[in-house]
């Protein structure tokens, strides 16, 4: 399949839509490793079906990367896009830090002060120290990872918008590679540090981020090949069966992140086509939305739950284990919701930079004006208005 080049302004409402898709697969995998479900027979089909559902932040790495190049407005100064992403992120980590310091405070939990402050400022994933990359909000780890893709990405970017297409497609094919290259090379680093360079250190992650920059630019210039979002999301599919029961783990992480990239540069390209996806519609939309707040509080909200109802660690038999994994993915879904509409958009408007007026003419266009009667009769040329950027689905933001 040939791509649609992006010559109007183009929303993705499906992209948002998928955020969902990603935010689930982390939800279960965190289900299936905080053992909430007891019953044998249950537990096995849960860790077999989501055994791979921490790949949900590979696919947001890559999602991330796609989507702020396709709505990265040209000529727009480095510091309006950070203040931009500021405002997106920081206030609800900032909530949510709160939150965890006094979960952390009421059960006495001890925390190093530097721990605290690494992650206070988002620069937790740089340490490779127990009890800091993972403190506080345990799963803010990956918000220290999207600030540094952010830092780069205005000074990277002027260089790929003039790249040639083979330079993005090497782009595309090397970072597979390269994830399953960090396995022979997590070997020069101490044994202690191996998890920590293969799944957190910033730099090996924005691989998957910088594949998507590379896949988005070139559906940007109609230049994308690839898989429809049929064949996309069924070889999707075969690779997650395929990898869950057959594939050695050093293989998962460069596997799936072929599989990720396929689903969303097809659900891209079929909103530029105008085409109907099942991921755009409004409640999947609004989950998208909900998403990230949904994803900062879920680790945080099960574990504070299951610590107060002595639960924790034993497990919940019967019936009551699936009905507890529903009831908290209704309560977290409760929980970012509001935190979506009380802290995320009222910030997002407070701390971003100001929304650029339309011109006039695009915002109300002038009626025609009528020939002179000496004129001879021919169509009337209405007046050209300015293109709009190219914007992303979210409503206020396409983070």
């Amino acid at each position: 399949m040939t791509s649609a080049p992006a010559t109007r302004a183009t929303r993705l409402p499906s992209l948002t839509g998928l955020r969902w898709i990603a935010a689930l697969l982390v939800f279960a995998f965190h289900v299936g490793t905080m053992r909430i479900v007891a019953e044998p027979d249950v537990k096995a089909v849960l860790d077999k079906a989501f055994a791979l559902g921490l790949s949900g932040v590979e696919f947001f790495f890559i999602l991330s990367g796609f989507v702020l190049v396709w709505s990265y407005r040209d000529g727009e100064p480095g510091h309006t896009f950070l203040r931009r992403r500021f405002a997106k992120i920081y206030p609800n980590h900032l909530v949510t830090f709160v939150v965890a310091l006094a979960v952390a405070f009421w059960f006495a939990d001890p925390l190093a002060p530097w721990a605290a402050i690494g992650n206070l400022f988002l620069v937790q994933a740089w340490i490779p120290v127990d009890g800091y990359f993972y403190s506080v909000n345990t799963v803010s780890w990956s918000l220290s990872c999207e600030l540094a893709f952010y830092l780069c990405l205005p000074l990277v970017l002027p260089w790929l918008r003039r790249a040639r297409a083979g330079v993005l497609w090497a782009l595309v094919v090397a970072v597979p590679l390269l994830i399953l290259a960090l396995w022979p090379a997590q070997l020069l680093v101490p044994e202690e540090s191996r998890w920590w360079f293969t799944q957190v250190f910033p730099v090996t992650r924005s691989f998957e981020f910088w594949m998507g920059v590379a896949a988005a630019e070139l559906l940007r210039r109609g230049r994308w090949r690839g898989p429809n979002l049929t064949a996309a999301s069924l070889l999707f599919l075969a690779t997650w069966v395929v990898v869950a029961q057959w594939i050695r783990a050093e293989f998962w992480a460069a596997l799936l992140a072929v599989a990720y990239l396929l689903v969303i540069t097809a659900a891209a390209d079929a909103d530029v086509r105008g085409r109907r996806t099942p991921w755009r519609s409004r409640p999947m939309v609004w989950l998208g939305e909900v998403s990230f707040a949904f994803y900062l509080v879920h680790v945080l909200v099960m574990t504070t739950v299951l610590r107060l109802t002595g639960d924790w660690g034993t497990g919940l038999r019967g019936w009551r284990g699936p009905l507890v994994v529903l009831g908290f993915l209704l309560l977290n879904l409760l929980l970012a919701a509001a935190l979506h509409r009380w802290v995320e958009m009222p910030m997002m408007r407070r701390l971003g930079p100001p929304r650029r007026a339309r011109p006039a003419a695009a915002a109300a266009p002038a009626p025609p004006v009528p020939a002179p009667r000496s004129a001879p009769a021919g169509p009337i040329e209405a007046p050209a208005t300015p293109a709009r950027s190219i914007e992303y689905a979210g409503r206020r933001d396409p983070g």
